[in-house]
C-alpha cells in the first residue's frame, strides 16, 4: 500500500500588467513550478554558488556549475530514488490572466514527512494568487501521520474516563445522602471530559474516512475542552480557598472567580478554535504566540493564587487541629506540586523537541506532546477523587461551625486524658496564675515540689 497526493482544481492568477508584456501567440509565457520532496532530502531542493547563499532557483552561475536550466528550481535526484524530489510545470499562456493544474496524483510509497511548495522562481510573477486544494492521504487514512497515533489515544482515554465515571457514579448512589457540593462539581467534570474525549474521536474518525474536518464537531469539542479547563481550575481554586471545608462561602471573593473563569474560557477558547477548528495546526507562530500569551497568563496567575490561597487554608486547619481534613489538604497541596512540577518539566521537554526539530523530521512522536497534557488532567482528576471520594463519612469533610466547635472542645479534653490527677491540677493552677495574683517564684516552688 502506498500514500498519495492530489492536486484538485489548482488556479493561478497573474496581474493584468504582467500578462500584457508578453505576445498573444506565445505558448510559454510564465512558468510555476510544484515540487514535493521529503524533509530527509531537503539539500536536494537548491544549490549554492562557489560556497555563497543557498539558492532554489537556477541562476546564471549555477547554471554553469549545476548544468541547472536558468530560471527554474534547481533539482538533485534523490540518493534513494532518482525520481525524487517531484519537480510538475505549470505554464501561463500568451496574455491570459490565469492557468489551472491538470487534476494529477502523485503515489508516495516511502514513509516520511513530505513538502509542497509552489515556486515561481520568475521576479515578474510577484503578487501570484492561488486557489485549490490538495488532497494528501495515507494507507490507513486521511489523517496525518503525526495526528493519527492520536485517534486510538482517544479511544483508550474514553474507556478510562468512562471506568472512573462508572466507579465514581457507583459510590455516589451507595452514599447519596452524604453528597457534597464538591462532589457534584467532580462529576461535572467527569461527566464533561468523557464527553470530550470521544467527540475528539470522532472528529478525528470523521476526518481519517472522509479527508475534511468537521467544523461544528469541532468546535463542540474545543468549547467542551474549555469548559472542563475552566471548571477544573476554579474548582482546584475553590477548595485551595477552604470552600465548604472551612468556610462556607467565598463571600466577596465569589465574583473575582467567577470573572476569572469567564476570562480563562474566553481565552482558552479563541486559542482552541483558531488552532484547530478548519486547519491542521496551520496558525502562523506569531498569531499563535499572540494567543498562547493570554492563556499562559491567566494559568499562572491561578497556579499562584491557588497556592496562596491553599497556603493559609494549611495554616487554618494546622491551627484549628482539625487533623482529618488537614491530611487530605496535605495531600491535595502534594499532589499539585508534583503536577506543577511535572508541567513544567514537561513544557521545556516541549520547547526542546520543537527547538530541535524545526523540519518536523520526528512526527512519528509529536502526538505525545498533545497526549501528555490531557494524560497529566485524567491523574490529577483521579488523585481528587480518590482524596474526596463519597462515603458515610463524607459531611466530616464538609464545613460545619457546630462541628468544629465541639471538635475544639473535644481537643481541649483531649490535653488533659489519661493524664494522673496531681497533672490535671497543675494544668488548673496554671490556668490561674494570671488571674489570682501568684507570685512566679510561689508557682515555681510548687513545680518543684511535685517534681
Amino acid at each position: 500500500m502506498f500514500c498519495w497526493n492530489r492536486f484538485e482544481n489548482i488556479t493561478l492568477w497573474r496581474t493584468e500588467a504582467v500578462a500584457k508584456q508578453y505576445s498573444r501567440k506565445k505558448q510559454n509565457t510564465g512558468l510555476i513550478q510544484a515540487v514535493i520532496f521529503e524533509t530527509a532530502d531537503r539539500n536536494n531542493i537548491g544549490g549554492s554558488a562557489y560556497g555563497g547563499q543557498r539558492s532554489i532557483c537556477c541562476t546564471p552561475d549555477l547554471a554553469k556549475l549545476e548544468g541547472c536550466r536558468q530560471g527554474e528550481v534547481i533539482r538533485i535526484p534523490s540518493a534513494t530514488d532518482i525520481n525524487w524530489p517531484i519537480v510538475l510545470n505549470v505554464h501561463f499562456t500568451g496574455r491570459s490572466l490565469s492557468t489551472s493544474m491538470d487534476v494529477k496524483d502523485v503515489p508516495i510509497t516511502k514513509t516520511g514527512m513530505y513538502n509542497l511548495f509552489f515556486i515561481a522562481c520568475d521576479p515578474k510573477l510577484k503578487g501570484l494568487v492561488m486557489s485549490g486544494k490538495t488532497v494528501w492521504k495515507n494507507p490507513d487514512g486521511y489523517l496525518p501521520g503525526r495526528m493519527a497515533p492520536l485517534m486510538k489515544f482517544y479511544v483508550f482515554m474514553s474507556l478510562a474516563y468512562l471506568l472512573l465515571s462508572v466507579i465514581w457514579f457507583v459510590q455516589c448512589l451507595r452514599f447519596w445522602k452524604d453528597i457534597l457540593q464538591l462532589q457534584h462539581c467532580i462529576s461535572a467534570v467527569i461527566g464533561l471530559g468523557l464527553l470530550q474525549m470521544i467527540l475528539w474521536y470522532f472528529d478525528f474518525a470523521n476526518f481519517d474516512n472522509t479527508g475534511m474536518r468537521p467544523v461544528v464537531i469541532t468546535t463542540w469539542v474545543v468549547t467542551i475542552g474549555a469548559i472542563r479547563k475552566t471548571v477544573s481550575r476554579l474548582i482546584i481554586l475553590s477548595v485551595s480557598m477552604g470552600y465548604g471545608v472551612v468556610r462556607p462561602t467565598l463571600g466577596g471573593l465569589t465574583s473575582k472567580v467567577l470573572l476569572l473563569g469567564i476570562t480563562y474560557f474566553l481565552a482558552s477558547e479563541l486559542l482552541d478554535i483558531t488552532e484547530y477548528v478548519g486547519t491542521i495546526n496551520d496558525i502562523s507562530g506569531r498569531a499563535r504566540l499572540f494567543l498562547v500569551l493570554p492563556d499562559a497568563f491567566l494559568d499562572a496567575f491561578l497556579i499562584l493564587w491557588i497556592f496562596t490561597s491553599l497556603s493559609k487554608t494549611l495554616d487554618q486547619l494546622q491551627a484549628k487541629r482539625i487533623s482529618v481534613k488537614l491530611d487530605i489538604y496535605r495531600k491535595f497541596s502534594n499532589a499539585l506540586v508534583v503536577t506543577v512540577i511535572a508541567s513544567v518539566a514537561w513544557i521545556t521537554y516541549e520547547v526542546y523537541f520543537k527547538a530541535t526539530d524545526p523540519f518536523n523530521e520526528r512526527w512519528q512522536s509529536a502526538w505525545i506532546i498533545t497526549a501528555f497534557w490531557d494524560v497529566l488532567s485524567f491523574v490529577l482528576l483521579c488523585v481528587i477523587c480518590y482524596l474526596w471520594a463519597p462515603s458515610s463519612s463524607s459531611q466530616r469533610y464538609a464545613y460545619s461551625e457546630v462541628a468544629e466547635e465541639e471538635f475544639d472542645e473535644e481537643e481541649a479534653q483531649s490535653l488533659t486524658k489519661g493524664q494522673s490527677d496531681g497533672d490535671v491540677i497543675l494544668v488548673k493552677q496554671e490556668k490561674n496564675v494570671g488571674g489570682t495574683g501568684i507570685p512566679d517564684h510561689e508557682v515555681e516552688a510548687e513545680e518543684d515540689k511535685r517534681e
